[in-house]
């Protein structure tokens, strides 16, 4: 199956994703918080809703990078190089700032419809412009310009990002008021993460530059 990437390459991205999914950010404080104020089932409703603004946003940046690759592959090498910045931008911006995590746990005066918390968690994701530029800048630094199927593995690649993050998402959800108190009382936790997120995507950046620059 052409579409799906060599070893060395899922292995890698499978290190990304997992950095990715344990960073607090605006889509695990909306389910973890829905999930203490409502109960797992809204949890999981929000936290699937994140999802399914991830396979729009696959979809547009498969479609597009494929686009800018048929018109210009030196256009493509830029967006890598761009893409290699923004990665040391986060890591910078996780060390200096740090995660937020803000979340109000306290019972809502009318709980939310499954419905309404996965249109939440479809706009929290959809909307975001900093998930759309991450996931232009992310996922291209996985693939090549002179790869035959291009389209293919940057869409397979987003569906495996999904895949992964969907069940330790789970995890937290059934887990919420340890994971949350972990989080908010223990700042050393989120230190690490944030160590983490800035050394796992420092890599990536000086990787894609030295690749480059061969």
């Amino acid at each position: 199956m052409a579409f799906i990437p060599d070893l060395p390459t899922l292995l890698a991205f499978m290190l990304a994703a997992f950095v990715l999914t344990i960073t607090p950010g605006p889509d695990m404080t909306l389910f973890l918080g829905r999930t203490l104020s409502e109960g797992r089932a809204a949890g999981m409703a929000a936290m699937l809703g994140a999802a399914s603004g991830i396979v729009v946003h696959t979809s547009l940046a498969a479609f597009g990078i494929s686009a800018l690759i048929a018109a210009s592959p030196q256009a493509f090498f830029a967006l890598k190089i761009v893409g290699a910045g923004y990665l040391v931008y986060l890591a910078i911006q996780a060390i200096r700032g740090g995660s937020t995590f803000k979340l109000d746990a306290k019972a809502a005066a009318r709980p939310h419809s499954l419905l309404s918390n996965w249109l939440t968690g479809l706009g929290i994701n959809l909307l975001n412009p900093k998930i759309v530029l991450f996931f232009v800048t992310f996922l291209p630094q996985f693939v090549s310009a002179r790869d035959a199927d291009v389209t293919g593995k940057l869409f397979f690649l987003g569906m495996f990002f999904i895949v992964l993050a969907v069940p330790m998402s789970i995890a937290m959800i059934l887990a919420a008021d340890r994971f949350a108190a972990a989080l908010k009382r223990r700042p050393k936790v989120m230190r690490a993460i944030d160590w983490l997120f800035a050394s796992v995507f420092s890599a990536f950046a000086v990787r894609i530059l030295l690749t480059q620059g061969r």
